[in-house]
């Protein structure tokens, strides 16, 4: 267990992979938004100590737009776990942290999830192994998570906005939206995309990501940093709390993306 996080650190190597990664997203009415800040607040433990929790954060959310002070909606909340088995993560929704958004929620959604690419670190540890790539038939989600530096935080918001713009119109994009542990300082992205040659194609040859990539080194930006990538093996409950954007039903119904 790491003594200044309090995360149990996974066993390195391969075998640490989880079989399973579930993002759960909530959208609540404004007027529990301060329900929502008192969970925030006292549920992070309680969800680390869930039976069956490897590595979870509570995330707030933002529109994706800017990942600045201002781009935070508090009307959406997230929890991301990584779970010891499949079986674990059947009772999460009975567990006291899924039940108490519940009780908040007037719509959610689960993504589950698995591994196939993670590279850096979480509050100083792997969460999902070392995965050996593989490949996905089908969605894929990509997840970044930074903590910035102070000193360079403002610079970093205001080379963003381009980014954020291009990402909105990009090609397979099925939804998006930004994620934090804090409203400053703590920035990470979700998106999910209809395949992996779209994520592939925006993340490595479209001008304004491949500018702030290449800027990254140079700026020194983030004092830690992680980017993963998943398999989306199931896509449960209202798809509109993701903000998704695919043709089709978008709303409801348990099935693949």
């Amino acid at each position: 267990m790491s003594r200044f996080t309090g995360e149990r650190r996974p066993a390195t190597g391969r075998d640490s992979i989880p079989e399973l990664v579930t993002l759960h997203v909530w959208r609540i009415p404004r007027a529990a938004v301060p329900r929502a800040l008192a969970r925030m607040a006292t549920h992070p433990l309680r969800l680390r100590r869930t039976p069956g929790v490897r590595f979870g954060k509570l995330l707030g959310t933002g529109t994706g737009t800017g990942f600045g002070p201002g781009d935070a909606d508090l009307t959406r909340w997230a929890a991301l776990v990584v779970w010891d088995s499949p079986a674990a993560a059947d009772g999460f929704d009975d567990s006291p942290v899924g039940r108490s958004w519940t009780r908040i929620a007037r719509a959610s959604a689960r993504v589950e999830l698995r591994p196939l690419t993670s590279r850096g670190e979480w509050s100083g540890v792997r969460p999902f192994g070392d995965p050996p790539g593989g490949r996905a038939g089908g969605p894929v989600l990509a997840l970044t998570r930074a903590r910035l530096r102070a000193r360079r935080a403002v610079t970093f918001w205001r080379a963003i906005p381009p980014v954020a713009a291009a990402l909105h119109a990009a090609p397979g994009l099925l939804a998006r939206f930004g994620v934090g542990e804090a409203p400053l300082g703590w920035q990470g992205t979700v998106s999910v995309w209809r395949d992996p040659a779209d994520l592939v194609a925006f993340a490595y040859r479209h001008p304004e990501h491949r500018a702030a990539i290449t800027r990254t080194p140079t700026e020194g930006w983030y004092a830690e940093e992680l980017f993963a990538r998943f398999e989306v093996r199931d896509v449960v409950g209202d798809r509109t709390v993701l903000g998704w954007v695919a043709e089709g039903d978008p709303k409801t119904g348990r099935g693949r993306a």
